[in-house]
């Protein structure tokens, strides 16, 4: 796994710590229950281990999302990190 997100419960923004991705492309899709995309992030890694803030997520309603984080290559040998996260209050 090159991401985690912790913790899996944001209120406004979701922190990312990304490893082994220095020199890559990161890409970040944030999908609702429903598998509507609500937010994309997208950010070029420029160290080994790096922390992330994912911003912007105020206005998103209380619920149950999914985060799917990839290389942005679609040739990666890296599969995509899929995550489930929880807004509250």
């Amino acid at each position: 796994m090159f991401a985690k997100i912790k913790p899996s419960i944001f209120i406004d923004a979701l922190q990312l710590e990304l490893t082994a991705l220095k020199g890559h492309f990161l890409k970040g899709v944030l999908k609702d229950d429903k598998g509507s995309v609500c937010s994309i992030f997208e950010k070029d890694i420029s160290k080994d281990k790096e922390n992330v803030t994912w911003t912007g997520l105020n206005d998103l309603p209380y619920g149950k999302y999914t985060v799917e984080l990839s290389q942005g290559d679609e040739e990666s040998d890296i599969h995509p990190v899929k995550m489930n996260v929880v807004k509250r209050v």
